[in-house]
């Protein structure tokens, strides 16, 4: 383990915290327990209660780096009743335990003081040659070297915790800055081995990179921000429906990377693994050598209501509401003209699967954001993929991938690869992390102990989905209104057209069919689209009376698609471990205020 004495379990400190976190307990409890591994230490109080101590180390959470940027958060287990028993155990009679042990933590911490003044002194270069589990994994962090080997080892995003092997922690956190907690940076304190040389601690500062968000874009102040860096934000649902289509400053921001600056005159796209070789188009040959198609898309992130699968169990990923979807008109080349024009024939398809998409927005080693979808979707007269460098009749906005991106109309959002820099026709999918190791669906069985990613299929169309964005959950209406205006969206992936929604105002005991439109109510009616091309949302409304004795209302709704297709009336059995695919009946309360001079 290098230098240093040896660090305790990662394990053991991770499990430590969920079981402060989840019981709360008060303050001398919590010190004691943030340090369980120590608690054999204290003795054989009496055998139940020594056997105890093990138990409550069989907590299982796992600390996730938040490698899949729609995820920059910590994902904490859950756990049934059998560790709250073996909890109380430990806690009865807290008195004298908590006694002694908060006395041997302050013992403790004057030892590990002294210690800390001890440890060695190592050179950038010492640092610099442990990066890999075999040699060792050392980072370092304002000015201490830390040994995280053991962390390395168990951490489920080691992939991308690597990246900061053998050098600074602080411009990964940069990118990752999720990592920045009190309890990240105090798991990282017990793997302290030494101090950086002051000589190498100032050429590292000298050095030191400025924040890789600086140079983000400004965003729409009433968006509600999910994340700041890298920035994911959404609209305010009450707004999102009052346009058919979204405004560019309000359509929601799903980045993974910080936003790149692209300089349209030097910027090229570049095409491969075609027969015709590699073809290099600038954006200028972009827009003139082909045809400029638009289309009338909604994109929606895999994460949408993911909020309301937290409400059922925990899950890894950013706390989207409803307003993760937004419906634009792309303009473009078509994907298929340029893959024509690269070379693409008949014979292609019978050695290539997959078109392969990688942005200009990356990390600190340089990987790129990338993704993948079919290459049937890619070529298809009907498929309508777009090389689009045009949102809502202008240039790309910088937060929506100027100057060009992919825009796949019926497919997850993730997909929908910004910033383009290099297509590539495979016989593999994408490699990304986001391909392969996201983005994925899983039963509600799956955990973070058992989830295999290869098991299951890259997101690509999504289900059918509706939300109610009028009224709000938790409002009020007024009895003498006599009447509640309803309003939402409703999608569904692959082209297939919304039909029907229906509305309930009792939980779903009785229904009623909600008006659809397709355009803005002072513009005339859009023809419906060709089967399976239904790329865009349909809003809806309804307005129903007042039940008469109901003093709260449980407004539902769920819609149904050219296929057949319908929501799932609740939650749990969608639920999966990253919240994807969430789309159930969507539910609001509201209350019924009743007429004061009738009181």
């Amino acid at each position: 383990m290098g230098a240093g004495s040896e660090p305790r379990s990662v394990q053991s400190r991770l499990e430590c915290k969920q079981a402060t976190d989840a019981t709360q307990p008060n303050i001398s409890a919590m010190l004691l327990l943030r340090r369980c591994h120590r608690l054999t230490r204290f003795g054989p109080l009496n055998t139940q209660r020594h056997q105890a101590a093990p138990a409550v180390a069989s907590c299982a959470v796992r600390l996730r780096s938040g490698s899949s940027g729609e995820d920059q958060r910590s994902y904490q287990h859950a756990h049934g009743p059998s560790w709250r028993q073996a909890l109380a155990g430990v806690l009865a009679g807290t008195g004298a335990v908590l006694a002694y042990g908060l006395h041997h933590h302050k013992a403790e911490q004057v030892e590990t003081i002294e210690k800390a003044s001890a440890l060695p002194i190592f050179t950038q270069e010492e640092v610099t040659s442990h990066r890999s589990l075999e040699d060792g994994v050392w980072v370092t962090y304002k000015g201490a070297v830390y040994n995280i080997t053991e962390f390395v080892a168990m951490h489920p995003g080691g992939d991308k915790i690597m990246l900061a092997a053998g050098g600074d922690l602080e411009p990964f956190w940069a990118l990752y800055a999720v990592h920045k907690q009190e309890h990240v940076l105090e798991i990282l304190a017990e793997y302290k081995i030494g101090e950086l040389r002051a000589e190498d601690l100032k050429k590292q500062q000298s050095v030191k990179s400025s924040d890789p968000y600086s140079s983000d874009p400004e965003r729409h102040p009433v968006l509600r921000i999910n994340n700041l860096k890298p920035f994911n934000a959404e609209p305010p649902p009450e707004i999102l429906t009052d346009s058919y289509i979204t405004p560019s400053a309000i359509f929601f921001k799903r980045n993974h990377l910080p936003v790149p600056q692209v300089d349209p005159d030097s910027y090229r796209l570049h095409v491969e693994g075609l027969p015709g070789g590699a073809l290099t188009l600038s954006l200028e040959e972009l827009k003139t050598r082909f045809p400029k198609h638009t289309i009338t898309a909604t994109l929606q992130c895999a994460g949408n209501r993911r909020s309301e699968m937290n409400k059922v169990k925990q899950v890894k990923g950013l706390n989207w509401g409803i307003a993760a979807i937004s419906n634009a008109t792309w303009s473009g080349a078509r994907l298929r003209d340029v893959l024509l024009a690269a070379g693409y024939g008949p014979d292609v398809a019978k050695r290539a699967c997959h078109v392969q998409f990688e942005g200009l927005d990356k990390d600190v080693t340089g990987t790129t954001y990338g993704a993948s979808i079919p290459l049937n979707k890619a070529v298809s007269e009907e498929g309508d993929v777009l090389l689009a460098y045009e949102m809502n009749g202008e240039d790309l906005p910088a937060d929506h991938g100027y100057p060009v991106r992919v825009v796949v109309p019926g497919t997850v959002g993730a997909r929908n690869v910004k910033w383009l820099g290099k297509i590539i026709v495979s016989a593999e999918e994408s490699s990304s992390h986001w391909q392969q190791n996201d983005y994925k669906g899983f039963s509600p069985a799956t955990d973070w102990d058992t989830v295999d990613f290869k098991s299951a299929p890259a997101i690509q169309e999504l289900p059918i989905q509706s939300a109610i964005t009028v009224p709000a959950d938790g409002t009020a209406v007024d009895r003498s209104n006599e009447e509640v205006t309803v309003k939402g969206y409703a999608w569904s992936g692959g082209g297939r057209e919304v039909v029907r929604v229906d509305v309930s105002l009792d939980g779903g005991k009785t229904w009623q069919v909600a008006q659809l439109r397709s355009s803005d109510k002072d513009q005339a009616p859009e023809v419906s689209p060709p089967p399976g091309r239904a790329w865009a949302w349909k809003l809806w409304e309804i307005t129903v009376p007042l039940p008469a004795e109901a003093q709260e209302l449980e407004i539902v709704c769920k819609a149904v698609d050219n296929s057949y297709n319908m929501q799932p009336d609740t939650v749990a059995p969608i639920w999966n471990l990253r919240g994807v695919l969430s789309n159930a009946w969507h539910r609001v309360k509201v209350k019924i205020r009743e007429d004061e001079s009738e009181e």
